[in-house]
Formats: structure tokens, C-alpha cells, sequence
């Protein structure tokens, strides 16, 4: 027997079991990377969440003979909706035994609640904004996910098939063998492009550890850019002032001075900013949902001994989108990588259409290792 139960959004005992059901699922997979118990209740905590000031949610867990089989949570982001002319309701934290009436009935709940609402598709896996993970894993079940990243079994595609869903976007992971000296031409652009428009580079690194009220002016800055670069990409919303906050907070968990870059103009406006962070995922799985007590020499490692990071976001402002200011950080970011050591950078995931991004590590011979999927559904 199947039973499907609302969560509230002010029930923090169940919304835990709805967080744990994750972790219970990937328990001994060595791919997976739960996340963080904290990072979950302040998602999906209004009081937290600045994007439910223009988005509603509801939670689901599925029962099958009295245990816990399932779990999906539904967005309608009234923002995303009027920016697009789009009438969608996204839904995001799938997870599920394999079994699909389970499938099944979950979705029946956002089904009915798309028709309430008047909404013709439902999409996803897709948040509440870019800056959360999205996409379902449809290529690359042998590869590790990354802090951004959620895991999934190759059974989950059979589930959505089934349904008769169909593809609206893919994402694609590159991995990148990080070269063993910095590149003496991309070193001379770099250079030439600082000259030519007065650029200079910020020590974040150094504000970081002597002047934390100027790291915080310059990061906000960054995620200004980050804001309008990212824009016109499939599923974004504008992001205020709280959630970036709110952002900020978090990158300073994983920050490594080495590992990030901004550069501004003469106008100490910030121009084009990239970010990456060490992979952390043996930490996540190791913790289970915390940091304490077991992920934290997990953490500690590997915020310390540096194997692998993964690319975050590079952004840079239309005003200098085709002068090849992104070159800049690109040198700045190996010259980092280089400087620790670390073997492999992992991008993002990159939406398949945007070639721009991709040019980007063209010279390094990037190897594609995940696709994700953006899943469509008629109501």
C-alpha cells in the first residue's frame, strides 16, 4: 500500500525525515553527495529563503507499507513564471526507491496542484534559483557529484520515461587535467587586456584574512555580476539582496584564497569574477547530513589537501562580454590550481546551448563526464 503525505512547511520533524530519506537511499554509494542538513532547512524555510517572497512550496513523502519510499517537493515560482510568460510548476528533491507506482504517486500530488493553480508543465529537477542544484543525472552514474550537484540512480530515467516525460534543457559536466605549469600566451593576454582597459586584480585571498568588510563589498559585487550574466539562462530569477547574501555566507565555508578571482575597472566595479571550490564530497557523504562529528576531518582534508575542485561560476558584465575579459580570470584560476597542486577541475553543469562557456577551457582538452536533464510534463 502506497500513501503519500503533505509535509508543512513549519514541521521541522517531518521536513527532517524528508532530508534524511535522501541520505537512507544513498547510504554506502561512493558517488553521492547528500547534502547538509542546514543547507536543506534553510532552503525550505520562508523565514530564510528570500525566494518565497515570490514562490510557493509543498512537500510530499511517499509511504509504501509504513516505511518511507519517496519524497518530492513543488515550487511554483511566481517570479520565474512572470519574467519567462510561463505557466510552470517545477519540482525538485526527487528521490524514490525503484518503484515506480511510488513514482507515480508522488507526481499525482503535483499534478493536482498544477491544476489548481491553472499551470500547464510541470519541469524539472529545477529550485527555487540557479544558484541551487538542478538537473537529473541521465549520463556519468560512475562520477562523483560535487557540492552543486545531486545524485541519482539510472532508474530514475526509467521512472520519468514512463510517465511520459520529455526533455526542456540538458546540462554537461567537463573535467579538466589541470596542466602541470601556467601558460605562457594565456599569461601575455591576460596582461595585454589589464593594460588595455585599466583592469586590476582583487587579493581576495587577502582581504579575506585582514579585511573582512572589504571581502564582503567585493563579493557582493561578484554576485551582482553573477546576477546579470546569468539572466537570460533557462530558469533564473533575479536574486535580492538577502539571498545573496545569504550566498555570501555560504562560499566562506569552502573558500580557498587560491581558488578564487574578481577583477574590477578604473570605477572599482567588478567586471568578470570566477569561483571555485575544493570537492568536499567524501565529507558530505561521511557526515550524513552534518559536519559534526564525522565529516569534519573529512572536511578539514579536503579543504586542505586539494586532489579536485570544482568551478563553481564565472561571470563577467555585458559591457566587457566580448573583449575577452574572461581570459583574465581563467589565468588567475589556473595559476591557483597550479599553485596547489590540485590534478582535475570540474566544471559546473553548463547548459548544452552554451557554447560561449565551453569555448572557454577549449585549449585544455575537456572531457565531458555528466549530462543532467531538465524533465517537461503536460498538465
Amino acid at each position: 500500500m502506497i500513501e503519500v503525505k503533505e509535509i508543512s512547511l513549519s514541521d521541522k520533524r517531518g521536513k527532517k525525515k524528508f532530508f534524511k530519506f535522501l541520505i537512507d537511499l544513498y547510504k554506502g554509494n561512493q558517488y553521492a553527495a547528500p547534502n547538509f542538513y542546514f543547507d536543506e532547512f534553510a532552503e525550505f524555510d520562508p523565514a530564510v529563503n528570500d525566494a518565497f517572497r515570490f514562490a510557493d512550496c509543498r512537500m510530499f513523502l511517499a509511504y509504501k507499507d509504513g516505511k518511507v519510499a519517496g519524497r518530492i517537493a513543488g515550487i511554483w515560482h511566481r517570479g520565474a513564471n512572470e519574467k519567462f510568460g510561463k505557466n510552470e510548476l517545477r519540482f525538485t528533491r526527487f528521490d524514490v526507491i525503484d518503484d515506480f507506482e511510488v513514482t507515480k504517486a508522488l507526481f499525482a500530488k503535483l499534478f493536482a496542484w498544477a491544476k489548481e493553480l491553472g499551470m500547464e508543465e510541470i519541469i524539472g529537477p529545477i529550485s527555487f534559483s540557479d544558484l541551487n542544484e538542478e538537473g537529473m543525472l541521465i549520463d556519468g552514474f560512475d562520477k562523483e557529484a560535487s557540492y552543486i550537484e545531486l545524485y541519482n540512480y539510472p532508474y530514475y530515467v526509467e521512472h520519468m520515461e514512463k510517465l511520459g516525460a520529455y526533455k526542456v534543457v540538458d546540462w554537461t559536466s567537463y573535467e579538466i587535467e589541470v596542466p602541470k605549469e601556467r601558460d605562457p600566451r594565456a599569461q601575455r593576454i591576460a596582461d595585454a587586456l589589464k593594460e588595455k582597459y585599466n583592469f586590476r586584480t582583487i587579493d581576495m585571498g587577502y582581504l579575506f584574512k585582514h579585511d573582512r568588510a572589504e571581502f564582503d563589498r567585493y563579493a557582493m559585487k561578484c554576485l551582482d555580476v553573477l546576477d546579470e550574466a546569468f539572466a537570460p539562462l533557462f530558469g533564473t530569477s533575479p536574486i535580492n539582496e538577502k539571498q545573496k547574501r545569504r550566498e555570501l555566507e555560504s562560499i566562506k565555508q569552502v573558500f580557498v584564497p587560491e581558488l578564487a578571482s574578481a577583477v574590477v575597472d578604473e570605477n572599482d566595479d567588478v567586471v568578470v569574477y570566477g569561483f571555485m571550490m575544493p570537492r568536499i564530497s567524501v565529507a558530505m557523504r561521511k557526515g550524513k547530513g552534518h559536519i559534526f562529528p564525522f565529516g569534519f576531518i573529512p572536511f578539514i582534508k579536503a579543504m586542505s589537501h586539494i586532489e579536485r575542485a570544482d568551478m563553481m561560476s564565472v561571470g563577467v558584465t555585458a559591457k566587457y562580454a566580448n573583449t575577452g575579459a574572461v581570459a583574465i580570470i581563467i589565468d588567475n584560476c589556473l595559476q591557483g590550481l597550479i599553485k596547489l597542486g590540485v590534478k582535475y577541475l570540474e566544471t559546473g553543469p553548463e547548459l548544452e546551448e552554451n557554447r560561449h562557456i565551453q569555448q572557454l577551457w577549449q585549449k585544455w582538452n575537456p572531457k565531458l563526464i555528466k549530462t543532467r536533464r531538465c524533465w517537461g510534463l503536460k498538465v
